[in-house]
């Protein structure tokens, strides 16, 4: 019997002759605390995410692509990266032919191992969605996929992020609950609130040593 089996085998005899004790959770212990009225929720995640050094912008759902161009623009970007099979990554490229653009755009279209020395070397910032946000915490939900992989929102310099108003929850135990991750959790869910930073031994604070330096997050409001 290995170690590991023996260790299995004590643990399920000390187990013999129990009866197991009903779980009686409350979860209002974690809801009650962390529950606002809905016109609290992005005025509460917005004041968290920019007191952690992230860049918030409401805008209305047809005019986000226009702000993003401004935004792009005015950093002086050399180029931004967006996932062409997402609806919003078409929607950037309608946007940019439409009024002639002039950042190139870069398309993830292709296995990592084909190009990963041009994305950690020559890619300025990329532009992805997120799942929601979490009022409580001052969260953006990140939930990579195919189309749109971690590496999106991890390695550029500058993350461009769209948050749906409407997916904002009050607390992190709604958002799993709405999404039934009891059911089948997510392979790699990210929960962000701001930039990568970090403090060395000195407690000099410094921004994207493990991630994106900048965070902007475009908040799309109902028409």
């Amino acid at each position: 019997m290995s170690a590991k089996q023996n260790i299995l085998a004590k643990l399920k005899r000390s187990l013999e002759g129990t009866t197991p004790i009903a779980d009686d959770f409350d979860e209002a212990l974690v809801t009650q605390p962390w529950s606002y009225p809905a016109e609290q929720r992005i005025p509460r995640l917005r004041q968290l995410m920019e007191a952690v050094h992230t860049e918030t912008h409401l805008t209305r759902r047809d005019e986000w692509p226009a702000l993003l161009a401004r935004l792009v623009t005015k950093r002086g970007l050399p180029n931004l990266l967006i996932a062409p099979g997402t609806e919003h990554g078409q929607r950037v490229q309608e946007y940019w032919q439409q009024h002639a653009i002039q950042t190139p755009l870069k398309a993830y279209d292709r296995p990592i191992e084909e190009w990963k020395a041009e994305l950690f070397n020559d890619t300025a910032a990329s532009l992805t969605g997120t799942l929601g946000g979490i009022a409580a915490t001052g969260s953006l939900i990140i939930w990579p996929t195919p189309d749109e992989p971690r590496l999106m929102s991890l390695v550029p310099p500058v993350h461009f992020a769209l948050l749906n108003a409407s997916e904002v929850q009050d607390n992190f135990y709604e958002v799993q609950q709405k999404h039934r991750w009891a059911a089948g959790m997510p392979t790699n869910a990210l929960l962000v609130s701001g930039p990568s930073k970090t403090a060395d031994i000195e407690q000099v604070l410094a921004y994207g040593a493990h991630g994106p330096k900048d965070l902007v997050v475009l908040i799309l409001e109902d028409a």
